[in-house]
């Protein structure tokens, strides 16, 4: 495992990563979701892909990274080119899980893949929709138990950078960004998915205009026992570029 200080904005970013296949001459980078890290991506792909140099990514204020800025998704794609630029690299392929997979999209490398990519809002169940409107009555009183009863799991335990950089991601709209991708896309998606569900997928695939889309069994992790399979089908196209 290997650092990078980024300066990004006059703020500096510790960005911890991971080269595999390091003497390969063509490059990939593989992003993963919110609140995840570069493990669970490496867990997945570091035995495939073997003609290519793999990179992985922590990316700020998850992992070994760190992060005392509030961020939006084009933040992250701009952090993550300033990094590629010191590593004097240009992927072929970027690929994203969930939130990585925005990040990816706009990093306009020749091909992407997406993994249960996040970008499409979807319509949130009454329950949820009570919750927030509960939270938002409650907020002014300014408890934090408030806090720890009503936010997401995926925002506890955050810095106030990191929660704020929460609100800013999690119910996003990247449709225009994803229609105006240019690379050649390819839409892996788990068919029981709840957090990004397949027609979200079927949505961004058709919005991507030169992809494939790929249903493939499993949940939201379907990639780590799938990873052969899109790792094939990756190889089939990279092998013309």
């Amino acid at each position: 495992m290997a650092a990078k200080e980024i300066n990004y904005k006059n703020k500096a970013f510790k960005l911890s990563y991971e080269i595999v296949n390091p003497s390969e001459e063509k490059a990939i980078i593989i992003l993963h979701g919110w609140g995840s890290n570069k493990e669970i991506m490496k867990q997945a792909f570091s035995k495939e892909l073997k003609l290519y140099k793999h990179i992985y990514l922590d990316m700020p204020g998850f992992g070994a990274s760190t992060n005392e800025m509030i961020l939006t998704t084009k933040d992250y794609a701009e952090i993550v080119k300033l990094f590629l630029e010191t590593l004097s690299v240009k992927p072929l392929l970027s690929m994203g899980h969930s939130f990585g997979g925005k990040v990816a999209t706009l990093l306009n490398t020749e091909y992407l893949a997406l993994l249960s990519s996040a970008g499409v809002v979807t319509e949130k169940p009454w329950s949820i929709k009570i919750k927030i409107a509960t939270f938002k009555l409650l907020k002014p009183l300014g408890f934090k138990r408030i806090r720890e009863l009503f936010v997401a799991p995926d925002a506890q335990g955050m810095s106030h950078e990191m929660y704020e950089t929460f609100k800013n991601v999690v119910d996003e709209d990247f449709e225009k960004e994803f229609s105006k991708s240019e690379s050649k896309g390819f839409c892996f998606w788990g068919i029981d998915d709840t957090a990004t569900p397949l027609y979200t997928g079927e949505k961004i695939s058709g919005l991507i205009e030169n992809s494939k889309f790929y249903p493939l069994e499993g949940d939201h992790f379907f990639f780590l026992k799938h990873a052969k399979f899109i790792s094939t089908e990756l190889e089939k196209a990279l092998k013309t570029a």
